[in-house]
């Protein structure tokens, strides 16, 4: 059973920083892309970042609202990828979940094959 697990939301005030993290199980973790997406009250699901599977060079994406503000790793030893969120906005305040693709552009939704259930990131002016 492949399981996607989300940990590190929370409240923070602009400006600040979080770290969130996605462990994996029941997949083989270097063989997938990884996405994290995010979805505010009464909004789409919206791309935020993705990384590459091992064997593409780990080739990361971004969305243009995040570059330069936050940074997505992956560990394989771990079957964990990591979102580093600096420089928060309230604007930046929703469900952030993690997907797990095997083929397809990363940047759309649809193409993802396992999703976490996500964790809530809430930035206060």
């Amino acid at each position: 059973q492949v399981q996607l697990v989300e940990s590190g939301g929370g409240l923070v005030q602009a400006g600040g920083s979080l770290r969130l993290s996605c462990v994996t199980s029941g997949l083989t973790f270097s063989w997938y892309g990884m996405g994290w997406f995010r979805q505010a009250p009464g909004k789409e699901r919206e791309f935020v970042a993705a990384i590459s599977w091992l064997g593409n060079g780990d080739n990361t994406y971004y969305a243009n609202s995040v570059k330069g503000r936050f940074t997505i790793s992956r560990d394989n030893a771990k079957n964990t990828v990591y979102l580093q969120m600096n420089s928060l906005k309230p604007e930046d305040t929703a469900v952030y979940s993690c997907g797990a693709v095997r083929d397809g552009n990363y940047y759309y939704p649809a193409n993802y094959e396992y999703w976490g259930q996500g964790t809530q990131v809430t930035v206060s002016s």
